[in-house]
């Protein structure tokens, strides 16, 4: 958001979409994908694999991009042309920046949606919605703007410190060793069927800000959240351990929400695009379909790296866990 262009006062003529749009990107679309590839020293179709990484659709030949597409263009061309990074790594940091902003922008949307709402019944209104929009965008954009790339720099700098801090292997930095938890919420899909948009969305809001504050407390990382469950991860099975009867605590104690089932498990997985992937993901999301309402619950391997005076396990009769055969869980309670 660049707040280059400054809303007409109320009263003036409608705005538009379009006018939404050039104050957020600061500029006129006389660009088509050939002029973008030229200009940039590319061919076309490595211009339009880079706008597809993104996330966005083909545009065919049509006047779709500005100066400030070239700029981001010609900047990434030419860090690939200066040997720092191929072009097939610059097309998956380029898919991952897009995943990553498209899940933000929708956020940022949802969240400021209320406000615009606010402004159009008060004294501020200014006739139309996309004019409120453009208010926020002038008045919010330059500041998350900064807060974005300070955020940025700070996540870098903890994910470079947690290669060496994971112990990843030298010869593959991206399989690690974590504990991974999934808190999942009870009978989430029978209340979300009962309540209204609005009382469903807080809820969510509250479970997922609740889990992410629990998280960040005791060094562990929020991967995704799903709606009616979070997926964490922690460096070691006793910080995994404390997070997820945290949650319980913290969930239990809000009669928002309903309760929490916690399922963990440690072991080997791999990192890539801020996700994570591996058997002991799978293990922890399906060990809640067997938990009980606010325990947790682990497999064996995660309940032997556990102190037993801290932690008391108790092994559970062998059930069918979904994707690993019949399996004895192991319900753990902090002593």
């Amino acid at each position: 958001m660049t707040g280059s262009q400054r809303p007409p006062a109320t009263g003036d003529t409608p705005f538009s979409r379009d006018e939404l749009e050039r104050a957020i990107l600061g500029g006129e679309r006389g660009l088509t994908s050939t002029d973008l590839a030229e200009a940039a020293g590319v061919s076309v179709e490595e211009a339009r694999r880079l706008w597809r990484a993104l996330g966005f659709p083909d545009v065919g030949e049509q006047a779709a991009f500005s100066e400030s597409d070239l700029d981001a263009l010609s900047t990434l061309v030419g860090t690939v042309e200066n040997g720092a990074i191929d072009f097939e790594t610059a097309v998956r940091m380029t898919r991952a920046v897009g995943q990553t902003m498209a899940r933000l922008a929708d956020w940022q949307v949802a969240t400021l949606t209320h406000r615009v709402e606010q402004l159009e019944s008060g004294e501020e209104a200014t006739g139309s919605r996309i004019g409120s929009a453009m208010r926020i965008a002038e008045q919010v954009g330059e500041p998350f703007e900064k807060m974005l790339i300070y955020s940025w720099r700070r996540h870098l700098a903890a994910a470079v410190s947690r290669v060496e801090a994971l112990g990843a292997n030298d010869e593959d930095l991206h399989t690690t060793q974590v504990t991974v938890g999934f808190a999942d919420l009870v009978s989430f899909t029978a209340l979300s069927n009962e309540m209204d948009e609005d009382r469903l969305a807080d809820m969510v809001e509250i479970f997922e800000s609740r889990c992410a504050d629990v998280v960040a407390a005791k060094h562990g990382r929020v991967i995704k959240t799903l709606g009616d469950s979070v997926l964490f991860v922690s460096e070691d099975p006793v910080r995994g351990l404390d997070i997820a009867h945290n949650i319980v605590e913290v969930i239990g104690k809000d009669s928002r929400l309903p309760d929490v089932r916690l399922g963990l498990s440690t072991g080997s997985v791999i990192m890539r695009l801020g996700d994570v992937f591996g058997p002991p993901v799978n293990m922890a999301a399906r060990l809640t379909s067997v938990a009980r309402r606010n325990r947790v619950i682990t497999d064996h391997a995660t309940a032997a790296l556990l102190p037993p005076e801290r932690f008391d396990t108790r092994t559970l009769p062998a059930r069918p866990v979904r994707g690993f055969g019949v399996m004895e869980p192991v319900a753990v309670r902090r002593i």
